[in-house]
């Protein structure tokens, strides 16, 4: 059963991210600041769970969370500043998005650059142990697929709607067939 708080302060914010692995597409993190009595059955980590039951939970939580909100950064802030900072950057960008300003910042992994006010926590597996990083890569996860279908659709040739940018034999295929697309990150290894 994932815990409900880290801290005990209302307004504690789970962040966490998606993409960071891929070869195409922007980095997206989301922020959510969940009730204390906030627990729907199945809601864990995003990649626990089937694509189903993530849409089902994320309008849930979106139904239901004190506040939330998703940001990415490009493939060009990728290239310019590397995939961590990038990652840093949508989860700050997150943060400053929330509608209720968040006390307390929990953070999936063991790396954050710190938030200019706001004190952090670092919780490696945090979207297994906590609710508030487990909404919040769920809201991530979902958010970003659904860009890549986006983009599938204008770039059909590399499966994004079912590789979602990450590097599968099928995705580096196509790169090697078509080149590379504008949505490509540059600074990572394609083929």
């Amino acid at each position: 059963m994932l815990l409900a708080t880290h801290t005990g302060q209302p307004h504690e914010a789970g962040l966490d991210e998606a993409g960071r692995g891929c070869l195409a597409g922007p980095v997206f993190a989301a922020a959510v600041i969940l009730p204390p009595d906030y627990n729907p059955t199945f809601l864990n980590d995003s990649k626990q769970l089937t694509a189903r039951r993530r849409e089902t939970l994320r309008l849930d939580i979106c139904a239901n969370a004190v506040a939330w909100a998703v940001a990415e950064a490009s493939p060009a802030e990728i290239l310019e500043i590397n995939i961590a900072q990038a990652s840093y950057l949508a989860m700050h960008r997150a943060v400053a998005a929330l509608a209720v300003p968040a006390t307390h910042l929990l953070v999936d992994g063991n790396r954050f650059r710190p938030h200019a006010s706001l004190p952090h926590t670092c919780i490696i597996g945090g979207d297994g142990v906590y609710r508030s990083i487990a909404a919040a890569s769920i809201l991530a996860k979902t958010f970003r697929d659904e860009r890549m279908h986006e983009l599938a659709a204008e770039f059909p040739a590399y499966g994004w709607a079912q590789n979602a940018g990450y590097p599968t034999a099928a995705h580096r295929a196509a790169l090697r067939e078509h080149g590379v697309s504008p949505h490509h990150r540059m600074g990572f290894k394609l083929i």
